[in-house]
């Protein structure tokens, strides 16, 4: 590491290794950081299993079409307009050259999972997961010379006028210099650090799972922006999913998560709805859930169903709580057995027959209720009765760097770097301004890392 590098990249998942490797097909000596061990490399990307794209309709593994339009008002509409247009635009039109670069770098893909997902239009899912596609992704890159160290966080980095200079490391047990002609920062967010979102949840924050690596602590972030890199994204935000309680703090992974929701009610401690359980789709309202219950008293809900759904969605790794009655149910969750019974009976007293269609916004309502369920209502009566608890999983967060449309960051005061790029969830708050897409934070940082890598290469050559 005594010779400058081209490119350093910091961070090992998806944006990384898409940067790495687009400056490395440019001819550029380039470094990938990895701040946790190898068997854990990848950051988030190892919990994921599918990335959205748009498409014509003739990729082998997915129905369609997707067009760009039809994706344009998915992320409109769960973002409530809260984008940056143009890189919104940017990454939509570019997600269409994500199945073809994937490819060529050795990732494959499957037929999407069935239920409740339904994706098979939108997604494409990786054969073998997040790690089966981080492996082939450095297997690539290794095969195109990047050096890629691990066990190696950034403790420091020197930035002069807006400029790159170098990035202190600890390496093998001590601290040293990588320096470079050109940055490319795609190591995540700041979802790992607790004491971080405390200064924005309280201590509701202590109650918070986090699914994905406990190394995302958000060190690159703070050092950037207390550099003068100017910040995008609300920090209060964060992809936020509600996942089984009893998951662990860190690392669960998508495994954790319940898709259960839509087909029965959800209560809080006190044994009251609180939200429309049927608003949409679940993917596209998957991710309204963590914050959901995020705001209910300790920070946990409890999904309820019956014999009639048990089996319409994945299970979970945990079994479901099992009883013959409600109030039996109830006792088990350590609620009020008289409370839930009588929130069970008055949302069955509300249902409304219709036709019920889970793949689809059906006809099953409510009507009556202060807080409706307008779609896939189904009197819960058929014992047994299954209940999940749930409890806020944090994926990402979306306070981060704010880019133009060459992937550079942006300086406070409106000019962008000369040498530094981001991508990835360090940089997604441009794009996501709230809510969530089931699969958008892969296509973001595919696009944004081949776009900053390609430029971090242009940058070192020139």
């Amino acid at each position: 590491m005594s010779d400058p590098f081209d490119v350093v990249v910091l961070g090992g998942g998806n944006a990384a290794l898409c940067a790495a490797i687009s400056a490395a097909r440019a001819g550029r000596r380039t470094v990938v950081l990895e701040g946790a061990p190898e068997f854990y490399r990848g950051g988030n990307t190892r919990h994921t299993r599918n990335l959205r794209c748009s498409h014509d309709g003739t990729a082998p593994t997915m129905t369609g079409p997707y067009e760009q339009q039809e994706f344009l008002d998915d992320l409109y509409r769960v973002t409530g307009g809260q984008t940056d247009k143009t890189l919104a635009e940017m990454t939509i039109a570019r997600s269409r050259e994500l199945l073809p670069f994937m490819d060529e770098q050795g990732v494959r893909f499957q037929p999407p999972l069935g239920g409740t997902l339904s994706l098979g239009k939108t997604n494409a899912f990786f054969l073998g997961g997040g790690r089966g596609m981080l492996n082939a992704l450095y297997r690539r890159a290794e095969a195109l010379g990047v050096t890629c160290l691990y066990d190696t966080p950034v403790t420091g980095l020197t930035i002069e006028d807006g400029f790159f200079v170098s990035a202190t490391v600890k390496h093998k047990g001590r601290e040293q210099q990588v320096r470079g002609k050109a940055l490319v920062a795609a190591c995540g967010g700041f979802e790992a650090n607790i004491e971080w979102l405390k200064q924005y949840w309280g201590e509701a924050a202590d109650n918070f799972l986090i699914r994905g690596t406990p190394y995302n602590r958000g060190d690159v972030l703070r050092m950037l922006l207390d550099k003068g890199v100017a910040a995008v994204g609300d920090p209060t935000q964060c992809h936020a999913v509600a996942i089984d309680a009893r998951a662990p703090k860190f690392d669960g992974g998508i495994a954790t998560r319940l898709d259960s929701v839509i087909f029965g009610i959800m209560v809080n401690r006190q044994a009251q709805r609180f939200y429309d359980e049927g608003e949409d789709t679940w993917p596209k309202r998957y991710a309204i859930w963590g914050r959901l219950v995020a705001q209910q008293p300790e920070q946990i809900g409890y999904s309820i169903i019956d014999s009639q759904s048990i089996h319409l969605f994945m299970p979970s790794i945990f079994p479901a709580i099992t009883a013959q009655s409600i109030p039996e149910l109830a006792g088990k969750l350590d609620l009020d057995p008289a409370a839930l019974a009588k929130t069970v009976d008055d949302f069955n007293a509300a249902v409304r027959p219709g036709t019920f269609d889970h793949t689809g916004l059906d006809d099953c309502r409510t009507e009556g209720l202060a807080i409706p369920k307008t779609h896939w209502a189904r009197r819960i009566d058929k014992p047994p009765y299954y209940a999940y608890p749930l409890r806020p999983g944090i994926t990402f967060t979306y306070l981060g760097v704010r880019v133009n449309e060459e992937s550079r960051m942006m300086l406070e005061g409106g000019k962008p770097s000369g040498n530094m790029f981001a991508a990835g969830e360090i940089m997604a708050g441009n794009v996501l301004g709230k809510g969530y897409l089931a699969g958008i934070g892969m296509t973001i940082g595919a696009v944004f890392g081949r776009v900053a890598g390609e430029g971090a290469a242009k940058h070192a050559r020139n």
